[in-house]
């Protein structure tokens, strides 16, 4: 038994194999035009239409069709109510019609479930699919702090904390704007952030695992002005980043006690992130697997169609 997956984010195209034990996932990043902070749904949704056949003709030249049983694609950013993004339905126009070629079930599932899949599966722990655990989803978009409960072969994801205003990504790629970085900035941050002597931080106030990232912001620029170094300014901005998640994970970890806690989204592949919070024992998945991808909504149409 196999399964294909699909997911079309605002800012990665990916589909997906998985057999329950192997994956492969093709990806392509969504070009920006310099100097831009991401793109609008409209130039998204035709970037994906371009996208998609190269990447599903390369996954599938592999692949007999005789040997797949599903087709999952995650078809809204949350699994909430009202939760939407014009983007997804291109991966689902696609993936309905191979299901109905392919005379296989349609698996939907939210874009953040397959954060979460994705992350367990490439730590090696999709056992946790089915108890209750912590997970951050910390993304371009999305800095949350969430309850992960087992539903039936999915999970439901409840926030509990995480940011008011703007995520971990966008402090990032507006910090990247700011440096003349390209869009997106992470990598590029973690790479200049390596050569940075500084230690010092904003410590961001929380209250019942809330937090605001806006101000942080204006302090970075604040920096740059008096320091005038890309890397002490990358630095900075990620200290900030990293010390607050620190913070507020371990005062979830102290509420709910022996619960596992993981990390998925593409600001958990940052390497000081890690490295902060190695203290709380953190489940991290592979940083490949940390970026949006199709592989946690192809691990979870396997579960669900098993």
């Amino acid at each position: 038994m196999s399964v294909i997956g699909f997911d079309t984010s605002n800012y990665t195209t990916s589909v997906a194999w998985y057999d329950g034990l192997h994956g492969v996932n093709c990806s392509k990043l969504l070009p920006v035009k310099e100097g831009e902070l991401g793109l609008r749904q409209s130039d998204a949704v035709f970037q994906h239409i371009k996208s998609l056949p190269e990447l599903s003709g390369r996954l599938f030249s592999d692949i007999e069709p005789d040997s797949v049983t599903a087709i999952g694609v995650s078809t809204r950013p949350r699994g909430v109510e009202g939760s939407y993004m014009p983007c997804f339905m291109v991966g689902y126009s696609h993936a309905k019609l191979l299901s109905d070629h392919l005379h296989v079930p349609l698996v939907v599932c939210s874009h953040q479930q397959g954060h979460i899949a994705a992350a367990l599966w490439s730590a090696g722990r999709l056992d946790l699919l089915d108890v209750p655990h912590l997970a951050w989803h910390l993304s371009g978009g999305t800095t949350e702090l969430l309850l992960v409960e087992p539903d039936g072969r999915n999970v439901q994801c409840t926030r509990i904390g995480g940011t008011t205003d703007i995520s971990a990504g966008q402090l990032i790629d507006r910090t990247g704007q700011l440096l003349g970085v390209a869009f997106p900035s992470g990598k590029r941050l973690d790479q200049l952030s390596s050569d940075a002597a500084g230690k010092d931080y904003f410590r961001v106030k929380h209250q019942e695992l809330q937090f605001s990232f806006s101000g942080i912001q204006n302090k970075v620029k604040q920096h740059f002005d008096f320091c005038g170094s890309k890397e002490e300014t990358a630095a900075y901005a990620l200290r900030c980043i990293c010390n607050t998640i620190y913070q507020v994970s371990q005062e979830a970890l102290q509420q709910y006690k022996d619960y596992p806690i993981v990390f998925s989204g593409g600001v958990a592949s940052n390497s000081m992130l890690r490295r902060t919070l190695q203290p709380l024992s953190p489940i991290f998945s592979e940083p490949q697997f940390a970026t949006d991808n199709a592989m946690g909504v192809a691990v979870l149409a396997h579960r669900i169609k098993e």
